[in-house]
């Protein structure tokens, strides 16, 4: 079992920045691909970054590529999605979630934190 926190949301306005922080924890959780989806309102949940076991290797939605920036820090079993910029529509519920393999698709996530909000004004 794999349990991940998530911290760091908050409200902001367009424009500002923000750091999420997802803390593992649980037996292998340092061997786990970790992904970042967020919720709006009323809409799908949706791929925002992934970062591979290891952090060798990211992939972001487009609609975030160059604004966000995913990372973590072994030592301490936390991933970070550093974001900035931030829009109206980056308005959701943001998740962490644990996988075997740094993919788009929620479905292959095994883990998942229970979601910090970001609310950002215009």
């Amino acid at each position: 079992q794999v349990q991940l926190v998530e911290s760091g949301g908050g409200l902001v306005q367009a424009g500002d920045s923000l750091r999420l922080s997802c803390a593992a924890s649980g037996r292998t959780s340092s061997s786990y691909a970790m992904g970042w989806f967020r919720q709006a309102p009323g809409k799908e949940r949706e791929f925002v970054a992934t970062i591979s076991v290891g952090g060798g290797g990211t992939t972001y939605a487009d609609s975030v590529k160059g604004r966000f920036t995913v990372s973590n820090d072994n030592a301490k079993n936390t991933v970070y999605l550093q974001m900035n910029s931030l829009k109206p529509e980056d308005t959701a519920v943001y998740y962490c979630a644990a996988g075997k393999v740094p993919v788009t698709t929620a479905l292959m996530y095994d883990y998942w934190g229970q979601g910090t909000q970001v609310t950002v004004s215009s």
